[in-house]
């Protein structure tokens, strides 16, 4: 997939006012026009064209895209960055079928939004969609967490400005990534009618010990080789606090211990699955040195076996 460069394709600055992007479109739609252009790549860049206009016109999705920063060059390779989106609240759909570029963007809000009529006086308001990162601690206590969700706005100039705003939203105990949260009377609102909702969908950080995978947690555990070997009893920590873990003897790095009960709250609960890696003590001293040099001898393994040849 290839950058593209919104402001580019536009002939605009970054800082360009909503009546000077207007502009800019209504110029080169006329010259790119299939009907009467005598260009020969016209429909191409007429269609090129319009999914940058779609952007830039767009104040929530023109700040998002303005998210992304100015190190990218149109043409080059590109993959969005991991929860790019997160904070941004998205309303409305697109027509689609732009770009891959377009839809790994903004795909899944355009699909998300649209509910009700923009306003539409005594009609139903618009909904929202955002993405919001939380940390694992949220799902597993459950509570009130306070959000913040940057919502872009037009000044009077007619330049783009991001406000925010903060939301004290109720996260269900064992929610998971993915699923949403509905904040009714969120999104839109309409004079003399009734308010859009906002969808939130929950997505976690990195935790600094855990993994998620489903309702199950993965936490990757370092052992000793003697610990693997002989077997053990160690401390490990759980989401509930530290417990005595069974260490079978012959373990290997990649074994996978089950602490049933002990992931995500559900009904059933989750399960942490402790996954074993061998830890080398550092042979930083001539007793340590010595001490490996007694074990290649007493105990002869070549690691590399199974590879044959």
């Amino acid at each position: 997939m290839e950058f593209k460069d919104y402001y580019k394709i536009m002939g605009v600055a970054r800082n360009a006012t909503e009546a000077e992007i207007k502009q800019a479109y209504r110029k080169l739609a006329r010259k790119y026009h299939p009907d009467v252009s005598k260009e020969k790549d016209a429909e191409a860049r007429f269609k090129e064209l319009g999914e940058a206009y779609e952007v830039l016109r767009n104040p929530e999705k023109r700040a998002a895209y303005d998210q992304l920063g100015t190190g990218h060059r149109a043409g080059e390779p590109f993959r969005p960055p991991p929860d790019w989106d997160a904070g941004f609240e998205f309303s409305g759909a697109s027509d689609g079928g732009y770009s891959d570029f377009f839809e790994a963007l903004f795909g899944r809000a355009a699909r998300a939004g649209g509910r009700g009529r923009r306003g539409f006086a005594g009609g139903r308001g618009e909904d929202h969609h955002a993405k919001v990162l939380l940390d694992l601690e949220a799902t597993l206590a459950g509570g009130t967490r306070a959000i913040g969700l940057r919502v872009p706005e037009v000044d009077a100039e007619g330049r783009l400005q991001v406000a925010e705003r903060t939301l004290n939203v109720q996260i269900p105990k064992g929610i998971l990534p993915g699923q949403t949260i509905r904040l009714a009377g969120q999104g839109t609102r309409v004079h003399g009618g009734e308010a859009g909702d906002l969808y939130v969908e929950v997505e976690f950080s990195p935790h600094r010990l855990y993994r998620i995978e489903g309702r199950d947690l993965l936490l990757e555990l370092p052992v000793a080789p003697w610990e693997a070997a002989l077997g053990a009893t160690v401390q490990t920590p759980t989401p509930g606090g530290k417990v005595d873990l069974k260490i079978p003897a012959g373990s290997h790095a990649g074994t996978k211990l089950r602490l049933k009960g002990r992931g995500i709250p559900a009904s059933p609960p989750g399960d942490l699955y402790v996954e074993l890696a061998i830890a080398l003590p550092p042979a930083t001293s001539e007793t340590a040195r010595e001490a490996y040099r007694a074990l290649a001898t007493a105990a002869p393994f070549d690691p590399r076996a199974h590879l044959g040849g």
